[in-house]
């Protein structure tokens, strides 16, 4: 496809090449790129469960990467719970929503990010991106072409290492104990089951459909229910643990863990990675409040941010990554194609829509 493009000489020049519907231009002179990002922005905090006009699709003129600087190019984009706590707490009315991407160098004066390699960036929901690189990690050098670059953003990238380091740094698992993930065929707990098994766990899921419960029993779960119809909640989790639960990683938060903790073991570990039932109340819920179970059973909670063990981030990733390629961890995405149904997949997934982890393919 070609065409012309104005530059800011007054010169015209056929470009010979267009990225249809990214906006992006690329000039035969190759002085010069002109981007037009397409960007989506938090047009008002959200009041309850996220809506379409919460969001505004808006353009943005990139300059020229300076030195030290890249030009990024979006493949696929991420869309996880977290974004709507955080963008309450880290995000004003008008910025661009918070959010990762994996994305390819199309325009680099930097020696560490070439043009054409692939990265891992905090670049928020956005088409197109101008870095210094601080931003951004380069995908791992000996990335497999038959592994999809989208895992970088869930089992081999943030949720994967999530569910690692609860596991861990956590809750120190242990061969022979037995965990409990709820929220389970998500991102994160559907790896943390299979890591649990691998480590010679017992591992009980709870999920929220049938379907859900099928895809974790064929991930090897020992046990999985789904929350919404089993007639109870404690019956349901002391049926599939009668002796009770070593660790927990909570996903969830709200009634479901009212009734949990008291299921654990004495000396029992939590792992608080989430709290979706929470993130989208007007009103506070309220107890029952787990103190007395605590101090009788000597348990341990703890919240965690996966960023706490950034320094192992590499040789955690080369880990997952075997595993995968090893077979011994599966990887189910839910893809939404096209940049501009980014809301609608992210509405989707706070939903439950998803069984794995939600992804945006540009």
């Amino acid at each position: 496809m070609t065409g012309r493009v104005k530059v800011k000489e007054g010169k015209w020049h056929v470009h010979d090449s267009v990225c249809c519907g990214r906006e992006f231009v690329k000039l035969l002179s190759t002085k010069r790129v002109m981007v037009q990002a397409k960007t989506w922005v938090l047009k008002q905090h959200f009041e309850g469960f996220p809506k379409h006009t919460d969001f505004e699709l808006k353009l943005e003129q990139l300059s020229e990467p300076r030195d030290g600087e890249v030009l990024l190019e979006a493949v696929f984009l991420s869309v996880d719970p977290y974004m709507r706590p955080f963008s309450r707490v880290r995000m004003q009315a008008g910025d661009v929503m918070i959010g990762t991407q994996v994305a390819k160098v199309i325009q680099s004066n930097s020696p560490s990010f070439p043009v054409g390699c692939h990265v891992v960036g905090r670049c928020g929901w956005r088409t197109h991106t101008v870095s210094n690189g601080s931003d951004i990690t380069k995908i791992l050098d000996d990335w497999p072409q038959d592994v999809s670059l989208s895992h970088a953003l869930g089992a081999i990238g943030m949720p994967g290492l999530t569910a690692l380091y609860g596991l861990e740094e956590v809750c120190a698992i242990k061969s022979g104990e037995t965990l409990l993930v709820n929220a389970a065929a998500g991102a994160v707990g559907s790896v943390a089951g299979q890591i649990a098994k691998l480590k010679g766990c017992k591992v009980v899921g709870s999920a929220g459909s049938d379907d859900k419960v099928a895809y974790l029993k064929e991930l090897g779960f020992d046990q999985a229910f789904n929350y919404k119809t089993v007639p109870s909640l404690e019956e349901a989790l002391k049926n599939a643990s009668p002796e009770g639960y070593d660790c927990y990683f909570e996903n969830v938060g709200g009634p479901f863990s009212s009734v949990a903790i008291p299921q654990m073991k004495t000396f029992g570990r939590i792992a608080v990675c989430g709290g979706i039932s929470l993130y989208n109340d007007t009103t506070p819920q309220t107890g029952p409040y787990p103190h007395l179970q605590m101090i009788f059973k000597q348990l341990k909670m703890e919240g965690f941010l996966v960023g706490r063990w950034e320094h192992k981030n590499v040789e955690s990733l080369k880990r997952m990554l075997t595993w995968v390629q090893e077979g011994k961890l599966k990887c189910k995405e839910h893809v939404t194609v096209g940049f501009e149904n980014m809301p609608a997949a992210f509405m989707g997934m706070l939903r439950g829509e998803n069984i794995g982890k939600a992804i945006v393919k540009v």
